[in-house]
This record gives structure tokens, C-alpha cells and sequence, in this order.
């Protein structure tokens, strides 16, 4: 039962943009600088819960009543989880951006890159029929201000 990520402490970092662009600009910068520590010391760990992570964040941008609401997944975006955790129904993520960074190949998908694209397009599928607003694939976070930048 390691990592379960319906738990306020699997938030990494959460910020409100102000409304003011010279001072959203700083807090995109404080932020990415956050994301970007954070990418350089994370570990693996025994399960994988995507869908988890994504209750846990849109209850979480629900909450703060923000105009523009933005997920970002650090994954492979493989569900690994143990038997008793359940997470096989329906979510909602009305009005959100899900972005994946950084989606990690398997060695499986080297072998054959289907099941790599079959992954990613059943993560969009599921985030798309819950409502989200978008769903899009950044590989380079120096990419991740132009998608902040995004109101």
C-alpha cells in the first residue's frame, strides 16, 4: 500500500496565479523552480495511482474557485495499484487542464511503441469523458510556461 494518491501530502506544489501579470509571472517562475527540484529528486515507488492523484487535485482546484485549473501528472501513466485499492469508476474533472510531463517509456514500449501510444490515448479518452477542458502530452518541461502561460 505504498502510495495511494488520494492524500493532500501527494501534492507537490500548488500555487494560484494572480491576477496581475508582472506578479503571476514571479509565481510561474517560483513554481516551475518547484516542479523542476522536485523532477531531479523524485523516486519510484510500488504503485502507480493516476486516478487517485486526479481526485485528489481537482477536489483540491474545485476548492480555490480558480477560472483556469491545471493538473500536471508526473507518470508513465501505467495504473499500478494493489488489490484493495478501487478506482475502476467514473471521475470528474469538469473545466480542467490534465497535462502528463515527462511521460517515462516502459521497456515494453521500446519493444513496441503501440502500447505506449494505446496508454496515452486511453488516459486521454477517460480525462476527456470526465469533463477536463483539455488533455495534453509536454516530454520537455522547459515547454511547461508556454501551458501556464495559458489562461
Amino acid at each position: 500500500m505504498k502510495s495511494r494518491s488520494f492524500s493532500e501530502k501527494d501534492i507537490i506544489a500548488k500555487v494560484t496565479f494572480d491576477n496581475q501579470p508582472s506578479r503571476a509571472n514571479v509565481q510561474k517562475r517560483a513554481f516551475k523552480d518547484k516542479i523542476d527540484a522536485f523532477v531531479k529528486t523524485v523516486g519510484g515507488s510500488a504503485y502507480t495511482d493516476i486516478t487517485g492523484g486526479l481526485i485528489q487535485g481537482a477536489m483540491f482546484l474545485n476548492e480555490t474557485g480558480a477560472g483556469t485549473k491545471t493538473i500536471l501528472i508526473f507518470s508513465d501513466m501505467q495504473e499500478e495499484l494493489d488489490k484493495a485499492t478501487i478506482r475502476d469508476f467514473p471521475i470528474k474533472l469538469q473545466d480542467i487542464r490534465v497535462v502528463a510531463l515527462n511521460v517515462v517509456k516502459l521497456k515494453t514500449d521500446n519493444i513496441d511503441p503501440r502500447r505506449y501510444m494505446g496508454r496515452l490515448e486511453a488516459w486521454q479518452k477517460r480525462v476527456v469523458a470526465a469533463g477536463a477542458s483539455e488533455w495534453r502530452i509536454v516530454n520537455d518541461i522547459e515547454r511547461l510556461d508556454a501551458v501556464l502561460g495559458r489562461g
